[in-house]
């Protein structure tokens, strides 16, 4: 979910001919061989920093530009970049090769009953076979598992999922899960499947905590709520983030950003999104002038206006946070903030004890923690939504790989995921949570 101006087409992906014919455009996919991505340390120098780089055409994937630049270069620039001094670190040493090592995908997988160690999670996969995996998962679960959709994309494609449920049939308070609402952060998608595979198996197997989680609760997980962006970042541009809504007028550029396009805190202020149709946060002409957030939003209500929604999480990469309402205001706070931060805390600890390598997620209120965010889905889900819990989740990293994140991480970013969903689902009701710590700790 980084911002930055974009001042040219990012770099994309092989064509992958697993992508239906049918949605593939015409134009060839955009090489960026060469192309470097290096972090500069600003600190307290972020404006004598954008001063010397004011010559160079660039762009920034990173959240938080007061600690560091995360910019990307073309091969004729860095020659000069690297005169400047800069305190800098190179990320990629050459993109285009990074993404070719990450586009990679096995011929051949086989999701085996009841195995979360299947192959499914070793790489990354074109769209159609998700929906072929996700398909997989209802067939294993039929009488506690329907097929669900909030509606279509403005290419037509569905916004598919599943919606789960335990023992005594549905109609249980809602746990919503949202993926992929940014098209180039593809590991979000695996981390939902991968949840909804072990809500699945572990029921199945009957693995007692599993089953209480879904006898207590009705999951409803999306794992692409921006599907034509998805497939654009898979075909043709691989850091897009946006829709594929051409932009108003006779305005050439595409994409609203759906995550600035929430009807809550959508013209709060004039920061936290873009009125510019080709900024990577354009917030669109009007409130929810997106079909996929107008499907969303009234799937949304109609959870609300059903048993409810308990716990609502949208998953991003990257920077390793975990964030709740507010994002559209910095400096203000949600009563049930201390709750939240609590939960928050638990889960990151959770997560970093399971982790060799200690990953550590940071945690509080969206605005106050990392930067300001008008239209976005936590807020609206809480405030119209009347979630409990409503968060977003920045997955790994925190910048050495940054959007571009290898297969050989996918296992490790999925599995973290839920031993942190573990404990936050524990945590939900009050016979879980005595507003300190958990009764139950996994």
């Amino acid at each position: 979910m980084p911002l930055g101006k974009m001042r040219f087409l990012l770099p994309t992906f092989a064509l992958l001919s697993l992508v239906a014919s049918s949605v593939v455009p015409s134009v060839s996919p955009i090489s960026y061989d060469g192309y470097r991505v290096y972090r500069v340390k600003t600190g307290k120098n972020l404006l004598a920093i954008r001063e010397k780089l004011s010559s160079f055409t660039y762009s920034t994937w990173n959240h938080d530009l007061t600690r560091n630049i995360d910019l990307v270069l073309s091969p004729d620039q860095v020659p000069a970049f690297e005169t400047l001094g800069l305190d800098t670190k190179c990320l990629h040493e050459d993109l285009g090769a990074s993404i070719v090592a990450e586009s990679q995908v096995k011929s051949h997988w086989k999701r085996q009953a009841n195995d979360s160690n299947d192959a499914w999670f070793g790489s990354y996969h074109p769209y159609e076979e998700h929906i072929e995996y996700f398909k997989e998962l209802h067939a294993s679960f039929p009488n506690q598992s329907e097929w669900i959709s909030s509606g279509t994309s403005y290419e037509g494609r569905d916004i598919y999922g599943l919606h789960l449920w335990g023992a005594g049939g549905p109609g249980k308070p809602a746990v919503l899960y949202h993926g992929t609402v940014h098209a180039r952060e593809w590991i979000a998608a695996p981390v939902v499947e991968y949840l909804t595979l072990q809500l699945i198996s572990g029921y199945k197997a009957g693995d007692n905590i599993t089953q209480a989680f879904l006898n207590n609760y009705d999951f409803y997980i999306l794992p692409f709520v921006n599907p034509d962006g998805f497939v654009y970042s898979q075909t043709t541009e691989r850091l897009w983030r946006k829709n594929r809504q051409p932009g108003p007028g006779n305005s050439t550029c595409y994409g609203r950003d759906i995550n600035r396009n929430w009807a809550f805190g959508w013209d709060a202020n004039n920061r936290g999104a873009s009125t510019n149709p080709c900024s990577q946060t354009y917030k669109g002409e009007a409130p929810s002038d997106t079909p996929e957030n107008q499907g969303l939003s009234a799937f949304v209500d109609k959870l609300r206006d059903g048993p409810g929604i308990k716990l609502f999480i949208d998953w991003h990469s990257y920077g390793q946070y975990i964030l709740s309402p507010y994002g559209y205001n910095e400096t203000l706070y949600a009563p049930e903030l201390g709750k939240w931060t609590n939960a928050a805390g638990l889960v990151s600890e959770a997560i970093r004890d399971s982790s060799s390598a200690r990953t550590t997620f940071t945690f509080g209120p969206s605005g106050a923690t990392l930067y300001t965010t008008t239209g976005a889905a936590p807020d609206h889900v809480y405030e119209v939504g009347k979630a409990d819990f409503s968060y977003t989740i920045e997955l790994r990293d925190t910048g050495d790989y940054g959007f571009v994140l290898p297969p050989s991480l996918i296992r490790a970013s999925v599995e973290e995921q839920w031993v942190g969903q573990r404990v936050l689902l524990s945590l939900l009701d009050e016979v879980f949570f005595d507003g300190v710590g958990p009764a139950i700790y996994f």
